[in-house]
């Protein structure tokens, strides 16, 4: 009898041991991911009795913020966003019905006053914490609604950064979509043919064109195989790959400088010139640029697209069969995202180095006091000084003289690069033909700041559609500095 009841005591203690296994497992091991999980509503139901935090713009303007209702343990707050649909992106939304997205996902701890777990604890034993601490974002009102005014309702994106810094001062993505309808029109909202809820600027990959022979002229110059007034050989056309390729417009330009090259945007001398530099190397500088990666901006990984070459969903590496002379003239299956464009001129004006791009800019608590401070942060060393200097004088060439005119600013100087991507076949354009880049930077003997803009489905150029985006933009922010 007693050997029967040992051997159910320890079947019961077995039992026992494994329900506290698993339960701490899940509740202490594994308490991030749960909390995490979109289908988790918990915390959502929790931080309702939570004021948010507010976040705002750096020019001042309240971008999100929460409201009350109802009384004592049944009060709740729900968020607000005055902007409306100016800041559905990248700000994002944070509902109990759908969950948070972008710069509320990432900052969710900071906005709702979890910045530690000594703190929370603390919290808890105050009584709990009722607030969570405010935003300022490095994000400009006034640049993003020059941003939108420009795009005119056309799809697309502009990305504007401060090279020294890395603070983000626009990010805008037309189409769309106003985070106050969330709660009620999110079904019709992700089922829009339009795609409101994407992104533009970091989650959608559309080809570089001619803007990616910055990429192409900061690897050939920096890894010592041109120097700028180096003669490239323009003839047109020529077989690449067992393709013909062409310059725009037919144009045979026959020896001609490496400067000339990237001012005219001449198509057969950068892609000629990416075949002798390599795919090992023109891929090394892709990668110091920050493509094949995630974006290091404070945004979910979730929500961010790797800018690179893809074969469908499949990203490709150098091993990997490419047309590295098509790639270095923006062709190929070259996919990027607007803020990779800005922070590839971003790195140029800032002599080099690629610093962490950012959306915060400083943690408020509810009594006014800064908590944290962002402190800009280098990602990488990309080219020397001496590299970047000539590509800025390259590029204010471009500006001045080249396909980039419709950019150049009165007592100003812009340097930049144009871009027009074919996409004929593209299902959404109706026949549109192009998608119209440009990206660059001002001033460019002292850069505040460095924008990339680009125009989905268009019967235009880079230089005619999407260099004026960028110039009202910079325009935009240069005013705001003052």
């Amino acid at each position: 009898m007693n050997a029967r009841i040992s051997k159910l005591f320890g079947l019961v203690a077995l039992l026992f041991a494994l329900l506290v296994g698993f339960t701490s497992y899940w509740s202490v091991f594994e308490s991030e991911e749960l909390r995490g999980k979109q289908v988790n509503r918990r915390p959502l139901l929790e931080q309702q009795q939570i004021r948010r935090g507010t976040i705002r713009s750096a020019d001042g303007e309240v971008l999100a913020r929460s409201v009350g209702r109802g009384q004592g343990n049944s009060r709740i707050f729900t968020r607000q966003y005055p902007t409306a649909d100016l800041f559905g992106h990248p700000i994002g939304y944070s509902f109990t019905e759908r969950g948070r997205s972008q710069f509320e996902s990432f900052h969710n701890d900071e906005l709702t006053g979890e910045v530690s777990e000594f703190t929370s604890i603390l919290d808890e034993l105050r009584g709990g914490r009722d607030e969570g601490d405010n935003i300022v974002t490095t994000l400009y009102a006034s640049a993003q609604q020059a941003a939108f005014d420009a795009l005119a309702g056309q799809a697309g994106s502009v990305v504007a950064i401060e090279p020294a810094t890395g603070k983000v001062r626009a990010m805008a993505a037309i189409p769309a979509y106003d985070p106050n309808t969330i709660p009620d029109a999110y079904a019709a909202l992700n089922t829009d043919p339009a795609s409101p809820l994407l992104d533009r600027s970091v989650q959608s990959g559309y080809p570089p064109g001619s803007t990616m022979k910055v990429v192409t002229a900061a690897a050939a110059l920096d890894s010592g195989a041109v120097e700028p007034d180096s003669t490239l050989d323009g003839s047109s056309p020529v077989e690449i790959q067992g393709q013909p390729l062409a310059n725009s417009g037919g144009v045979s330009y026959g020896e001609l400088s490496l400067t000339a090259a990237l001012t005219g945007s001449v198509n057969t001398a950068f892609a000629r010139l990416g075949e002798s530099i390599g795919t090992d190397t023109l891929y090394e500088y892709m990668d110091r640029f920050g493509f094949n990666a995630d974006p290091e901006i404070d945004l979910p990984d979730s929500e961010l697209f790797p800018s690179g070459v893809y074969d469908g969903l499949d990203r490709l590496g150098p091993d990997d069969p490419v047309d590295v002379a098509r790639v270095a003239i923006g062709q190929e299956r070259l996919l990027v995202t607007p803020l990779q464009m800005a922070e590839v001129a971003a790195a140029v004006a800032n002599g080099g180095e690629l610093m962490r791009p950012r959306l915060w800019d400083r943690v408020v608590d509810p009594d006014g006091r800064v908590v944290r401070r962002m402190e800009p942060e280098s990602q990488s060393r990309v080219v020397s000084e001496e590299t970047a200097a000539e590509l800025n004088t390259m590029m204010q060439g471009v500006v001045n003289e080249g396909t980039g005119t419709q950019a150049a600013l009165s007592g100003i100087e812009v340097a930049g690069k144009t871009g027009t991507a074919e996409v004929p076949g593209r299902e959404n354009c109706d026949g549109l033909p192009n998608q119209a880049w440009f990206i660059g930077f001002a001033p460019a003997s002292d850069p505040q700041i460095a924008v990339a803009a680009t125009v989905e489905c268009t019967s235009g150029q880079g230089g005619t559609v999407a260099a004026p985006i960028a110039r009202a933009v910079i325009e935009s922010v240069l005013a705001t500095e003052g």
